[in-house]
């Protein structure tokens, strides 16, 4: 079975996630091999958490789950792109479709373009 080289970023692969259907940019997370396996067992995403430092399944709080429906590997085996069905429609913890919901203007500020689905208050008890 193939298995990514987790050696070149110590032990992490970065993991592109699109919506399956869109095509749509939702969000960048990172992979350990452990949650690569469990992402292959069970068929939903699941990353490592730089942050906390532990294993996380996508939509464990929030109930948006990401069920894979095709993954990409790069030429260098260090990367993927997983196509996934977001499941809830927001794949950002600050409650928006996309992670990449915000837009640079030359000026140097920020466009909000993404929809907010959810309130992260109402979810995680906190702001996104």
């Amino acid at each position: 079975m193939f298995r990514p080289d987790f050696e070149k970023l110590c032990g992490l692969i970065p993991a592109v996630v699109q919506d399956w259907k869109s095509g749509e940019v939702l969000m960048l997370a990172f992979m350990n091999e452990q949650a690569w396996r469990r992402t292959l067992e069970t068929g939903k995403a699941h990353y490592w958490s730089r942050s906390r430092g532990e294993l996380w399944l996508k939509g464990e709080k929030s109930g948006h789950f990401q069920l894979v429906k095709e993954i990409l590997i790069d030429c260098d085996d260090d990367a993927i792109v997983m196509k996934v069905d977001q499941v809830g429609g927001a794949a950002c913890h600050t409650g928006y479709g996309s992670c990449f919901y915000r837009t640079l203007l030359p000026e140097g500020t920020t466009l909000v373009r993404g929809k907010k689905i959810f309130d992260p208050q109402d979810v995680y008890g906190r702001e996104g």
